[in-house]
């Protein structure tokens, strides 16, 4: 067997073994595999199937005219913009309400709303109540009933106004709250995954003397490191294929870009952030070492690269900071081809960055491993 021949066979064999331990362990599965779908469906559940704007709102109507009834009926089955709280019955109750936040506003027909007027018509103001640090939402409650009540008036009188707003809609899907949550879930599970399992095992297996015993067999740390990157790669596309079945089925995610490309950028991201677990964990001696020095790189990158909430959030100095983070470029471009259906030749830039740190981290990884 020539060297190319044997590299490759210690190369698979290693990965098959790598790959193997990995499913026979519970708790890496649990970390690996279930905690990011716990998280998904935590902030799924708060991001998720629904994205229509709408308020908590209490409805009080103290008027028994025919036309009152009515529109409460209407204002509690019909409109998915409000959200009417059942419990409010009173003015206090809903004070203290919205002194919790509960609501974003209370809505009053008075004693006589609805009543005919001299002319036959009937006539009303309706009342809305808030709070100072609820005015901006209690503004679109009024102006959301002000809506309603004109289509009202015009059915009573059919005069129409003058001037008049038209809603256009240019026929372009945006991103919604889940779609940047479920990218944001990919790159957590990635970074869960690449940065500390290794983080964990590396010290453990020169605890126990195993690498050791490895060093003294004829593998290269090129071929370790090949092989360790294959497995890691294997179970991570593993993990997020669960991730997406569960989106698909949970959260009717809808996958805009291609699904060959879309695993290329993930193996990518895999790649890349194995690459900062095989660093730390290949240098430090212990887990004491390892922990310390994987929490200090990775919460950052947790907290500022899009993973939990979008980017364009930040000031604008911290976006351009925290864009060369190695793993923004890996959730911006799973963002992308996911949920905007970009192609590979879309998103070079995010492309060229991640290249770059694979190219830089590895070469570190290399240089600074250690075999015990």
């Amino acid at each position: 067997m020539d060297k190319r021949n044997h590299s490759l066979f210690t190369i698979l064999t290693f990965s098959k073994i790598s790959t193997k331990r990995f499913f026979r362990d519970r708790v890496a599965m649990f970390f690996t595999v279930v905690f990011p779908l716990i998280f998904l469906l935590i902030f799924g559940g708060i991001f998720g199937k629904d994205n229509s704007v709408s308020f908590h709102v209490g409805l009080i109507n103290k008027s028994d005219t025919q036309f009152s009834q009515k529109f409460a009926s209407d204002i509690k089955n019909q409109s998915k913009l409000f959200k009417v709280n059942a419990e409010v019955s009173t003015l206090e109750v809903a004070r203290e309400k919205m002194s919790r936040s509960e609501l974003d506003a209370t809505i009053i027909l008075p004693v006589g709303f609805g009543a005919l007027d001299s002319s036959g018509l009937s006539t009303g103001v309706v009342n809305v109540y808030y709070n100072q640090n609820s005015q901006q939402a209690a503004t679109t409650v009024s102006s959301l009933l002000k809506s309603q009540l004109d289509q009202v008036n015009l059915q009573l009188t059919g005069v129409v106004p003058p001037f008049s707003i038209e809603q256009i809609s240019i026929n372009q899907k945006s991103l919604n709250r889940f779609d940047y949550t479920f990218a944001g879930m990919i790159g957590f599970a990635i970074l869960g995954l690449g940065l500390f399992g290794p983080v964990n095992y590396f010290p453990q297996m020169k605890k126990q003397g195993i690498l050791r015993r490895l060093h003294i067999t004829p593998i290269r740390v090129w071929e370790y490191f090949t092989a360790s990157v294959i497995s890691n790669a294997l179970i991570g596309l593993f993990s997020i294929a669960v991730m997406f079945v569960v989106a698909f089925l949970w959260f009717d995610f809808s996958l805009a870009g291609n699904i060959a490309e879309l695993m290329v950028v993930v193996t990518l991201g895999i790649i890349l952030i194995f690459g900062i677990g095989l660093a730390i964990g290949g240098w430090a001696k212990n887990e004491n070492q390892a922990a310390p020095l994987a929490n200090i790189i990775a919460f950052p990158m947790m907290f500022l690269s899009g993973t939990f909430f979008p980017r364009f959030l930040m000031p604008e100095w911290l976006q351009s900071v925290t864009a060369f983070l190695p793993l923004t470029p890996v959730i911006d471009s799973i963002r992308l081809v996911a949920t905007e259906g970009k192609s590979l030749t879309e998103i070079g830039a995010q492309l060229g960055l991640m290249a770059i740190w694979i190219v830089v981290i590895y070469a570190i990884a290399f240089r600074v491993f250690r075999w015990e």
